[in-house]
């Protein structure tokens, strides 16, 4: 059976990630047709990328990495659960990214967003580094807005109608998983 991470980003202290994350989580695991796990970055202590070679030579000379591309490899698929910040994704999730590159190459993604638009830009620029890392994403994502998803912006309370987006989304992103893997 395929197994799809569900990938936190950002480490911001107090961050409202992990709770959409892990409600990501929750729903995913109802599923019969994949496993689904938690991958928190802020787990791995990765600093600002200090790798002497490029991530596509796989000469990894630090254990933070060695252990961050390990644990990204055993899966076939992501779920990015993505804040915006200044229109972008977090510097944190960027520089995990950077850390490693074959072991993202020929797998899936797809993608939840939130913040003040719904974390849609956030999600065109990780769509951006998706594809250079040659993760196939799908078209659906979820969209949360800080501002009728989060009680006082901190306590997420998702709108029912973002059950409907997560389903959506995954029922694209598992049989895509499964046929990137044709191709490692």
């Amino acid at each position: 059976m395929n197994k799809i991470a569900v990938v936190t980003g950002t480490t911001r202290p107090g961050r409202n990630n992990i709770a959409v994350a892990k409600w990501v989580l929750e729903n995913a695991q109802k599923r019969s047709d994949a496993q689904f796990e938690l991958v928190d970055i802020a787990d791995f202590d990765l600093p600002v990328l200090d790798e002497g070679m490029p991530a596509g030579f796989q000469q990894y000379a630090n254990e933070h990495t060695k252990k961050w591309a390990q644990t990204i490899a055993q899966y076939d698929g992501y779920i990015f659960v993505t804040p915006e910040y200044n229109h972008s994704i977090s510097g944190s999730l960027k520089n995990a990214l950077d850390y490693i590159s074959v072991e993202w190459n020929n797998k899936a993604a797809g993608f939840v967003g939130y913040g003040s638009a719904g974390g849609v830009r956030a999600v065109e620029h990780l769509r951006q580094i998706a594809s250079e890392l040659q993760l196939a994403h799908v078209r659906n994502q979820v969209q949360l807005s800080l501002f009728t998803d989060f009680e006082n912006f901190s306590e997420f309370k998702p709108a029912d109608m973002h059950q409907e987006s997560l389903t959506a989304m995954l029922d694209q992103l598992v049989p895509w998983t499964a046929a990137m893997k044709t191709l490692r």
